[in-house]
């Protein structure tokens, strides 16, 4: 699978994938970049305008403009004087309804989407800080993972809490094209991406997209940004037709107890890729 294959799917009917965006459709746009004369926030505009254009509702949170708060701190989850957990603690927060303002209005946001946008510049490989702790403080144990405390049933992956709903991460980096490719020096996209695409957005239920990725963004020229524009378009209107990735479900028998990929699965073979699904697989 090539970095291309993860990055641009074959979009050349706009108007064919189109007509899946409606007013019946939510997104919500989440996207980190402290500067309002960046790439980022351009695309951000030009996205979010597209989306409204086509009749979809799309909620919004810009995390530096908002001046979102990353840090997981122990107050005000602990309490009694009793030790912080970041996993019990805030889950027991949550279940007693005493989670912060912020928290709390950033989850009333996700319920009832059918799509999350995710929207950054890579910093260091990742997420810059400030999206890093919306999913800290945001995605807790309790809200976008756990344990049925009736069922007992696993709340991850294809049973997550966000199944059925969509998720494209858009991100501008400063690597050439070349960079990121399989013989890149960054490494094949996908991979670079796994622990945010697989660990946490396929981890949580949701239907994940292929990346758009704009590498190259520093050198870009003006008269460069309208086409790239036109490409984060086309990938909004196929928002509900593409094929997510076809990442295995973890509770069918393809994982062991100890979540290790099963010997009848791919045998012999090892590494990042194996945890998709090759379209002549059943």
């Amino acid at each position: 699978m090539t970095a291309r294959d993860m990055t641009d799917p074959d979009m050349t009917e706009p108007d064919k994938t189109a007509r899946h965006l409606t007013t019946a459709h939510r997104v919500l746009w989440v996207s980190a970049h402290p500067s309002r004369e960046s790439l980022t926030v351009h695309l951000r505009e030009e996205g979010i305008a597209h989306l409204r254009a086509r009749g979809v509702e799309v909620v919004e949170s810009d995390l530096y403009a908002m001046g979102w708060d990353p840090v997981l701190a122990p107050e005000p989850f602990a309490r009694d004087g009793e030790p912080f957990h970041p996993v019990s603690s805030v889950r027991r927060a949550y279940l007693e309804q005493r989670l912060p303002e912020d928290i709390a209005q950033e989850q009333e946001k996700l319920r009832g989407i059918d799509a999350l946008v995710l929207q950054f510049p890579l910093w260091w490989y990742g997420m810059p800080a400030i999206m890093k702790g919306w999913f800290d403080r945001v995605f807790h144990s309790g809200f976008a993972f756990g344990t049925d405390p009736v069922s007992g049933e696993r709340l991850r992956f294809e049973n997550g809490p966000f199944r059925g709903v969509r998720a494209l991460t858009a991100i501008t980096l400063g690597d050439r094209p070349g960079a990121i490719g399989p013989r890149g020096k960054s490494g094949e996209f996908h991979q670079l991406m796994f622990g945010l695409l697989h660990g946490t957005l396929a981890y949580t239920g949701l239907d994940v997209l292929a990346p758009f990725a704009v590498p190259g963004a520093d050198h870009l020229r003006g008269d460069d940004v309208p086409e790239v524009a036109e490409r984060l378009r086309r990938r909004l209107d196929g928002l509900y037709a593409e094929p997510p990735i076809a990442y295995r479900p973890q509770f069918t028998g393809e994982y062991t107890e100890e979540w290790e990929l099963a010997d009848h699965v791919r045998p012999g073979e090892s590494g990042l890729d194996v945890h998709i699904r090759r379209p002549d697989e059943p």
